[in-house]
């Protein structure tokens, strides 16, 4: 079975989001299978100053392995030789259409010049999304891509690549193609809608998200389309890696501990605490790390702080994102110094410590197509708070569950009160120390590896290629 994964961006060579940790952890867990995955992104610049041993494959194209028996194909050319992505501080490149269509079909050239048919084209978002209409319409006559099927991944739908309609000459695809039932998009042209229809399969990062994304409201504009789909959309959640984040191994902790001595787990959070310059006590902590914008749930917070600082607690923040987000947080960690603490930057080893050290983990997230957050929160034995929405509601579960699944607190409605009655209840049951032990112990027993994720991916892979 051979698999081509195309994103635009992978752990370790390219980041901006969870896309990259899934392109990066995904292909090393199917090749445990001895499922062969190749992977082909953009040679970025960022990319070419890392320390890999790369190699020369051909001209404009750069290679390097990971794993095994993985090859990394870099495509180069100058629309890459920029110090950001997708863009810079001013906004999305203009001309982000033109080079990732360059991307797309130097990326199906490549496959021919390595003379290895591929069974399963795996696109990742919008960036990937040209590679399915390729392959069905201008590869259709060529009988080394004529066996391909495709599959569209989606990480987040609110990330579509939308451009002036006058951009389509340039996809030099057939103008029948911009319409209804193709790439129009109230009079523009949608990358993702193309990759979507014309993909054999749809998958995203979660169960719930699967179905959110059919909604009206989470729907992007795209719910008709991907309700076509009916049960050609697939739900598999993404994996976390759990080698990477231990708390028994993670050199960014004070004391390292793990289910076994849960114990030490006290000794980060009073370390913690000192950190931020907070009291040292035994009132509950509230950790939040996240991106700054209105998707992770800020406002609730914000709308409710009054009735939140008039309680025995402590709040951490961690983030960077939009200013008005910034002047909040700062004005409220001004008013009130002795119950919260900020740091308004990008800081992975923090993180880490805040994970480690926090009683109760804070994702009041509007929607959340996985989520990674939730998952490592609970591998570092601190309880999760969340909105029922997206991967969220796959992994936190109530914590008097009647099924044995709960392991955390869960609100349901998309208010600041809802928000507030599950933390006065989470606060309250920090105070049963008997029952939050539970819960902690049980926060270590969940298994969000990469292998679970890979299965549910194998199952997709072979249900097409008997298709």
């Amino acid at each position: 079975m051979k698999i081509v994964f195309f994103s635009s961006e992978a752990v370790p060579f390219a980041k901006t989001g969870g896309m990259a940790d899934v392109c990066g952890a995904l292909p090393l867990a199917l090749e445990k299978f001895g499922i062969k995955v190749t992977l082909i992104m953009p040679a970025y610049k960022t990319v070419r100053l890392k320390d890999k041993p790369f190699e020369r494959f051909t001209e404009g194209v750069l290679t390097a392995g990971v794993g095994q028996g993985i090859r990394v194909y870099f495509i180069e050319h100058p629309l890459f030789e920029r110090d950001g992505l997708y863009g810079d501080p001013k906004g999305d490149y203009p001309d982000n259409l033109e080079r990732f269509e360059f991307y797309c079909r130097r990326a199906l050239a490549l496959l021919k010049e390595l003379n290895s048919p591929v069974d399963i084209a795996h696109c990742h978002d919008w960036q990937a999304s040209l590679i399915a209409p390729y392959l069905k319409f201008l590869s259709a006559e060529d009988p080394f891509f004529k066996d391909a099927k495709t599959i569209m991944t989606i990480h987040n739908l609110a990330y579509q690549g939308i451009f002036p309609k006058e951009k389509f000459l340039k996809l030099r695809l057939d103008a029948s193609l911009f319409d209804l039932q193709g790439f129009e998009f109230y009079g523009q042209v949608n990358l993702l809608k193309g990759g979507i229809i014309f993909s054999d399969v749809v998958t995203t990062v979660s169960p719930t998200y699967a179905q959110e994304i059919k909604t009206r409201e989470l729907g992007c504009g795209l719910e008709g389309i991907l309700s076509q789909k009916k049960n050609r959309v697939w739900g598999i959640l993404n994996g976390l890696d759990q080698n990477f984040w231990d708390p028994q191994h993670d050199p960014f902790l004070v004391a390292p501990y793990s289910g076994k001595s849960f114990q030490d787990k006290s000794i980060n959070k009073k370390h913690l605490q000192k950190e931020f310059g907070l009291p040292q006590g035994d009132q509950p902590l509230l950790g939040f790390v996240a991106r700054l914008s209105h998707q992770k749930g800020l406002d609730l917070i914000f709308k409710v702080i009054d009735q939140i600082v008039k309680m025995d607690i402590q709040m951490v923040f961690l983030g960077v994102g939009e200013q008005r987000y910034h002047q909040a947080l700062e004005e409220i960690a001004r008013l009130f110094p002795q119950k919260i603490a900020i740091r308004l930057n990008f800081d992975e080893p923090l993180a880490h410590r805040i994970y480690a050290g926090a009683d109760i983990f804070l994702m009041p997230s509007r929607y959340e197509p996985c989520g990674l957050s939730q998952m490592i929160s609970l591998r570092y034995g601190t309880i999760p708070l969340a909105y029922k929405t997206g991967g969220l509601a796959d992994t936190v579960f109530p914590f008097d569950s009647p099924d044995g699944r709960g392991n955390g607190f869960v609100f349901e409605e998309y208010t600041s009160q809802a928000f507030m009655t599950a933390l006065q209840r989470a606060v309250g049951v920090f105070h049963n120390q008997e029952v939050f032990d539970r819960l902690v112990q049980k926060a270590f027993t969940h298994d969000f590896s990469w292998e679970k994720s890979a299965r549910e991916y194998q199952k997709v892979y072979e249900s097409l290629l008997v298709n």
